[in-house]
């Protein structure tokens, strides 16, 4: 079980704010209101060429009320928790309430759904940090890079933070519940220099628990290797060739497909999936879920942002779309229930599927191609699907990496990106809350010279 012996009283005295919250909206003559309450407070410490650069403390509290006065909604914030603060705030969402228009789907959700028991996930993990042993850390995550290649000849800073918080949600349907979590962090950002090139790469590492971070000298040692693999970059010309999206990078993509599946890119038609449940949008072997109430998972919670119960569910399976991602209004504009993904989808992942390759091998399937490493700006239209971006990566001839390339464009459409998805890699090891492997898919528009 998780120690929450620490966080107990802040847990408690927000309770006791949110109940205070719901009762001077019941008393202002509110039909139904929700609160929640929130507290953190982290230490994050920077080293540059060996020396402490930036030391920094945070501590930071807030609370926000929605209102309902039938179908008429007002919200407020503060982050101001006296009980004067609490009651103006109140009274702040009220006035707002009573001027705002009728929304036939504003409301709470469903008491049905709510979360009744509330499961132990064990997020809470608190690091007793020192200045001092931060700065070692980061110290030795630094020296690590430096020391990997002599053209490494410079350094962004390494830097290791911790950070604990507490939070607490309540509504006038009889729900309360809170729960404590930590998360700990290193890392690293270098730069390296050979002839007229000069390149910048980065690593890190996050976890729940302080022992579940990578050392910080494989930290370092990795954003090292990043950053002395793009030395000597070239430009192509354009081509048409299969793309292997690094594992670090294959989640923008996820995140695509989560743009054009929630709630308010489909009851405003601006998704290019929109009326595609129940049908084939990636190959069969594809599955794609999240498991919300993975046990110290980054993105882990029992219950979402309106204390509906978290489940793990399945967003594609068989390669088919399964399900959107709705909070409450969503789902009854759509005529729809809730999937429990008020803020967000927490913890998502994809499958290898039957035929898992590790990242060597995929290398080698791929043939003739590019791997990318970074991707630059917004080249996203979730209304059409069509996928363009800035890239730089690693140039595949005959199943081999000959040299590292950059300013160029990856362009598609995400539709034919998902369909033409030819494996994911065994490759999952990376930081975050979304487990995935590399991507690697067939026919895309590389565009240089």
């Amino acid at each position: 079980m998780t120690d929450t012996s620490t966080a107990k009283p802040e847990i408690d005295r927000y309770q006791q704010i949110v109940e205070d919250l719901l009762a001077e909206a019941r008393s202002q003559g509110a039909s139904a209101a929700e609160a929640g309450v929130s507290g953190d407070a982290g230490l994050a410490v920077t080293v540059r060429l060996g020396d402490i650069e930036t030391v920094e403390r945070t501590k930071d509290h807030s609370l926000g009320v929605t209102v309902y006065f039938g179908q008429r909604k007002g919200s407020a914030s503060t982050t101001d928790l006296s009980p004067e603060a609490v009651r103006e705030t109140v009274s702040a969402a009220c006035r707002i309430a009573r001027h705002a228009s009728e929304d036939r789907c504003a409301g709470l959700p469903p008491e049905e759904r709510l979360a009744r028991s509330v499961p132990d996930l064990d997020l809470y993990h608190p690091w007793p940090l020192a200045v001092a042993e931060a700065a070692d850390l980061a110290v030795r995550c630094e020296a690590a890079a430096r020391a990997y290649d002599a053209r490494i000849d410079n350094s962004e800073g390494a830097t290791v933070s911790t950070q604990s918080g507490e939070f607490v949600y309540g509504n006038s349907l009889g729900f309360i519940g809170g729960y404590p979590t930590s998360r700990h962090s290193v890392s690293c950002a270098v730069i390296a220099r050979e002839g007229e090139s000069m390149q910048r790469d980065y690593w890190y590492t996050n976890a729940r628990t302080p022992a579940g971070l990578d050392a910080p000298e494989a930290v370092g040692r990795r954003a090292a290797e990043r950053t002395v693999s793009r030395l000597g970059a070239r430009r192509i010309g354009t081509r048409r060739v299969p793309v292997l999206f690094r594992a670090d990078i294959a989640p923008s993509l996820l995140r695509g497909l989560l743009g054009a599946i929630r709630g308010p890119a489909l009851y405003r038609q601006a998704s290019f999936l929109l009326d595609q449940l129940d049908q084939p949008v990636f190959p069969p072997w594809v599955r794609i879920h999240e498991d919300p109430l993975l046990v110290r998972g980054l993105a882990s919670a029992p219950f979402d942002n309106e204390g509906v119960a978290t489940v793990p569910h399945d967003l594609v399976r068989e390669g088919v779309l399964r399900s959107y991602v709705l909070d409450s209004y969503a789902a009854r504009r759509l005529g729809m229930a809730t999937t429990g993904n008020a803020g967000g989808v927490r913890n998502l992942a994809i499958e290898s599927g039957p035929d898992a390759r590790g990242f060597d091998d995929l290398v080698r399937d791929m043939g003739t191609g590019l791997i990318v490493t970074e991707m630059m700006g917004q080249g996203t239209n979730t209304v059409t699907g069509d996928y363009s971006r800035g890239a730089a990566g690693l140039w595949v001839e005959h199943g081999e990496i000959r040299h590292p390339v950059e300013e160029i464009t990856v362009a598609g459409n995400l539709r034919d990106m998902f369909a033409r998805l030819q494996a994911v890699g065994t490759d999952d090891r990376i930081p975050g809350s979304t487990r995935t492997g590399s991507w690697l898919v067939d026919g895309m528009t590389v565009a240089g010279d």
